[in-house]
């Protein structure tokens, strides 16, 4: 008997891993709903920069002595900056900055140090060599003033507070614990203290157990960041929704909440995509960055879960070219002998880092968890996942335990997030 194939391309790191599927076992492949045709990037952008929300324009909040901080995403983050701030300098310029009065922060929060290469290819040649740049330093230099009523203490950069003008940009997406990317973010965790983000996140231990928070504006993560980007004094931000192609499709600009919230209506409207739960699903994280380490790729399998039913199989299929990604995840897989011990000791110890090492858990047993990556063997083992040599052989694991079993897949998981019907 003939068998139709369905061949689904996968990103995997920089590159493609390929699924034939039979036709009989798809459920569906989950898109989002795309734009077919897309306006000029620098279009966008200068439209966005020439109407902000509920804040003047750029160019009517400097003049020529204004010390301007822009923050931007590190690696880890999928942020086109390099095409963001060309029209940024230039809205700037217009109001008569001088580019030796600005210098671009690298928002890093805990995450490591980047290469010049990294920096460069981040910004462009020019503006690196034309503009002065920094990377955050969450050991150094961090000035407190004040705290947020969820007792998070808010100590950021002085090269930061330092400055008459604070603008953040970044990506708006959804995010597993703060709802949404963007916004406020730059500033918490983005350039605050090792104190702060640790404060910040542990609050996490204390909604474990609840609704998942991704895609939520309301998150109490949210309200936190807000509480401090507003006592750091963030001005201004130009944040942008990007496609599957890593294209520029929507931008905002102006005040840090008003202007969040209209990016985070375009992301919902583009990527929630509503669902009937499968047998199970195949989930890309969509590629590099958003697949760089573990880390990151957890935040594809928290939003894939919406879309598998309870007891089912999830295949996270993520290259982690850079490991695991944190030392404390490292160290937790090692130690917690089962997804047990991994969510007892995060109800008892938050820990940065830890809390994935509890999702997974959380996920594991729920759901059979296979991973397709670099990770060797034993160290997706630790994580919870049972490794697989390529999504081909995931799927006909899957397969041989059912024959009948109906599969979602989620190309671009980092960005898609599954809502139950």
């Amino acid at each position: 008997m003939m068998i139709n194939l369905k061949k689904i391309p996968l990103a995997f790191g920089n590159g493609k891993v390929n699924l034939d599927l039979p036709e009989k076992n798809l459920a569906a492949i989950i898109l989002p709903s795309e734009p077919e045709s897309k306006e000029d990037e620098s279009l966008i952008l200068k439209k966005a920069l020439q109407n902000p929300i509920g804040s003047r324009r750029l160019s009517e909040l400097v003049n020529s002595g204004s010390k301007i901080a822009i923050l931007v995403s590190d690696v880890t983050r999928p942020t086109p900056s390099a095409k963001i701030l060309p029209p940024l300098l230039e809205e700037l310029r217009l109001g008569g900055a001088k580019d030796k009065n600005i210098t671009i922060v690298f928002a890093l929060g805990l995450h490591r140090q980047q290469t010049e290469e990294e920096c460069i290819k981040l910004l462009g040649d020019e503006i690196f060599e034309s503009i002065r740049v920094v990377q955050h330093d969450k050991d150094r230099c961090c000035r407190h003033i004040g705290e947020t009523s969820f007792g998070t203490p808010v100590e950021v950069f002085e090269e930061v507070l330092d400055a008459d003008l604070i603008l953040s940009v970044g990506t708006v997406e959804f995010h597993y614990y703060a709802g949404y990317g963007g916004g406020g973010k730059s500033i918490l965790p983005g350039v605050s203290s090792e104190k702060a983000v640790l404060s910040f996140h542990s609050h996490y231990s204390k909604l474990f157990e609840g609704e998942p928070l991704s895609g939520r504006a309301d998150s109490p993560a949210r309200k936190d960041i807000e509480e401090a980007a507003g006592t750091a004094g963030l001005d201004f931000i130009l944040n942008v929704v990007i496609n599957s192609r890593k294209e520029i499709i929507a931008a905002v600009t102006g005040d840090f909440v008003q202007a969040h919230r209209k990016g985070a209506g375009y992301v919902d409207a583009i990527y929630k995509v509503p669902v009937e739960p499968a047998d199970a699903v195949i989930v890309s994280c969509g590629g590099f960055p958003k697949d760089i380490n573990l880390y990151q790729a957890t935040k594809a399998l928290e939003n894939a879960i919406p879309a598998v039913k309870t007891g089912g199989s999830i295949v996270l299929v993520a290259e982690c070219a850079e490991g695991i990604g944190n030392q404390v995840y490292e160290c937790w897989n090692r130690e917690c002998r089962s997804p047990d011990d991994a969510i007892e000791r995060f109800k008892q110890l938050f820990e940065f880092g830890g809390h994935k090492s509890a999702i997974v858990a959380k996920a594991a047993k729920q759901f059979k968890l296979y991973i397709v990556s670099k990770l060797p063997e034993e160290e997706s083992r630790r994580a919870f996942f049972i490794p697989a040599k390529s999504v081909q052989e995931a799927f006909e694991t899957i397969l041989a335990e059912n024959p009948e079993a109906k599969v979602h897949v989620i190309p671009d998981g980092g960005w898609t997030l599954p809502v139950r019907k």
